[in-house]
């Protein structure tokens, strides 16, 4: 298994290149590249061309690091046909990307709509029967999340989703800060997936069903929102001993095509420490898990 950072708390503080740097010094082997505005950004089409492309490969030689995944979030799955169709065309350089950096695994979200759940399903298929193709060629793992606000919000759900792929190449992420949006226990989730659970994000955040449903409070009631938090291990509701026993039970722990990344969003101005304390409290996590 490999422990990697999203540098996303360092967007603002450091160019591209320099997240290699600061992903060694802060203790960690491995990266996970987030959309950013010069490499891929959110919905649009990549901006790192094949000379950018070099140089971050350089820098994390340099620096001693790896890219373990990258992350790419585009409108795949959008029930407005014109955005998917672009949004395949992304997803083709995309995959170049990935392959000319010398990275197996990409891991994305759903996307679509939850409101058109229906058309977003059928657009998601119809994006696949172009993609697929070209991700089985590449030998890619495609890894998706199903984030809250997508076409696709629960645990048992996605599997069934990604299932009906019918691909070895296609498996699920499972974000723990996401745990209170996919209705299915974790441990049910994670039992299900098996080995199509190939990717992990660490981050914590508190159980808004809590409180009869009253811990948050919209205006007016009854708002479509998603509440959840990226915080550091230990400032949520997540059941740590749950989360880490059962990666340890379906063999995730200790496979070498794993990833388990730690994705804090909440407290930038600390990135540096709680970078660090993240890092710590995994390996005390999986050492506990699998002593």
């Amino acid at each position: 298994m490999k422990i990697a950072l999203d540098p996303t708390p360092f967007h603002h503080s450091h160019s591209l290149l320099e997240f290699p740097k600061v992903v060694a010094d802060l203790g960690y082997k491995y990266m996970q590249m987030t959309p950013h505005a010069d490499f891929i950004p959110f919905y649009n089409h990549p901006k790192a061309d094949d000379e950018l492309v070099g140089q971050l490969s350089k820098a994390c030689r340099d620096a001693g690091i790896e890219i373990a995944s990258v992350l790419p979030v585009l409108r795949w799955s959008g029930p407005d046909e014109d955005a998917r169709e672009a949004a395949v065309r992304y997803w083709k350089r995309v995959i170049q990307i990935t392959v000319d950096l010398g990275v197996g695994t990409i891991n994305t979200e759903f996307s679509g709509r939850p409101e058109k759940a229906e058309e977003s399903e059928r657009a998601f298929y119809r994006s696949m029967e172009e993609l697929l193709p070209i991700i089985e060629r590449e030998g890619i793992d495609l890894l998706i999340d199903p984030h809250p606000d997508d076409f696709v919000e629960e645990g048992l759900a996605a599997i069934r989703v990604i299932r009906g792929l019918n691909s070895k190449n296609v498996g699920m992420v499972y974000v723990a800060s996401h745990s209170f949006h996919m209705k299915n226990a974790p441990l049910d989730i994670m039992r299900a997936a098996g080995d199509k659970l190939r990717l992990v994000h660490v981050a914590d955040t508190m159980d808004h069903h809590a409180s009869h449903g009253l811990r948050y409070i919209t205006n007016p009631p009854g708002n479509p929102v998603r509440v959840h938090q990226h915080l550091k291990i230990g400032d949520g509701d997540v059941n740590w001993d749950e989360f880490f026993g059962g990666l340890k039970e379906i063999g995730f722990l200790d496979r070498d095509d794993t990833v388990m990344v730690s994705s804090v969003f909440a407290e930038d101005e600390n990135a540096e420490d709680v970078s660090r304390y993240q890092l710590e409290t995994i390996q005390q996590y999986v050492q506990k898990a699998t002593a």
